[in-house]
């Protein structure tokens, strides 16, 4: 199942949505939904961190070691090689805690992903592949954290104009119809 957007409003990038594992995806970049430690977890960030190898944690943790108490906090990016993906880099952001952010939740969202495609923009790279950051443990409601998401990369899209591809690697059918009603209402409609 893929759905794919191609929009007068974003120039000559294109927004991707599909069914599968961020993972795997083979953009420049994928973004990991990292926690504030940076050293491996459950989800996604375990899932990247054990495709990529043992040289992630490595360059993670000496990331960790030029971070103000080692941790990288919510709406923070940073970024490392791919080692062993297919991707050549990982973009670790920091989601917020659903619950425990409150309204400060969809600005420090916006922020993993206006961060992350600063850093892809920073170095040099067409394409990014992201997962839904916060939506699992975090408990970010998926519906509404494809709204701030699909906010924040068309915002950066249009203002920037890379990188040319903006894929969203879905966990599963229910998380890309979220987000394609999400960027039906923003994109369709514009």
């Amino acid at each position: 199942m893929q759905r794919a957007w191609s929009s007068p409003a974003t120039g000559e990038c294109r927004l991707e949505l599909v069914v599968g594992d961020v993972a795997a995806q083979d953009t420049d970049a994928i973004a990991n939904a990292a926690n504030a430690m940076l050293m491996g977890g459950g989800g996604v960030d375990g899932a990247i961190h054990r495709a990529a190898g043992p040289e992630l944690l490595d360059a993670c943790r000496e990331i960790k070691r030029k971070l103000a108490g080692g941790v990288l906090p919510a709406g923070g990016a940073m970024i490392t090689p791919g080692f062993q993906l297919a991707a050549k880099h990982v973009i670790h952001c920091v989601g917020p805690i659903f619950e425990r952010e409150g309204a400060a939740a969809p600005a420090l969202l916006a922020r993993c992903y206006r961060e992350a495609l600063r850093l892809a923009r920073e170095h040099g790279l067409a394409s990014i592949s992201f997962p839904s950051i916060s939506t699992g443990v975090y408990g970010y409601p998926v519906a509404e954290a494809a709204g701030v998401a699909l906010d924040a990369v068309l915002a950066e899209l249009r203002e920037h104009r890379r990188p040319a591809l903006v894929r969203f690697a879905l966990f599963d059918a229910g998380v890309f119809e979220a987000y394609a009603t999400a960027a039906a209402a923003r994109i369709d409609g514009a």
